[in-house]
């Protein structure tokens, strides 16, 4: 499968945005779906997930409240709803899949087989 994340930008503290990840080729719906991000000097850092279904779906403490993940499996779409943005969520977010992922690691980047180009998310205060 090929991903691909867009929906990124330059925006205010307290803005929202919603990042979308395009998928092609596999059957989509056998995938689960993870976000990460890495600002500069940093590692990549777990965001989000989703099961197969939108019934399933892991977010990091750190944007709980804040980050939700929805999928549109005929669509091939997944989708990372941010609001309330802060300064301190500027990086690259990248969205990734997995058809063999456990639960123990859904926050694993190591899990996941195939990535999408990421997309800049800046936010200033």
């Amino acid at each position: 499968v090929q991903l691909q994340a867009s929906g990124g930008g330059s925006v205010q503290a307290g803005d929202s945005l919603r990042l979308s990840c395009a998928a092609s080729g596999g059957t989509f719906s056998n995938y689960v779906v993870g976000w990460f991000r890495q600002a500069p000097g940093k590692g990549r850092e777990f965001v989000a997930a989703i099961g197969l279904s939108s019934s399933h779906t892991y977010i990091e403490d750190s944007v709980k409240g804040r980050f939700t993940t929805s999928r549109d499996n005929a669509k091939k779409y997944v989708y990372l709803q941010m609001r309330s943005l802060k300064p301190e969520d500027t990086a690259v977010y990248y969205c990734a899949a997995s058809r063999t992922l456990i639960l123990s690691s859904i926050a694993n980047a190591n899990g996941y087989n195939y990535w999408g180009q990421g997309t800049q998310v800046t936010v200033s205060s």
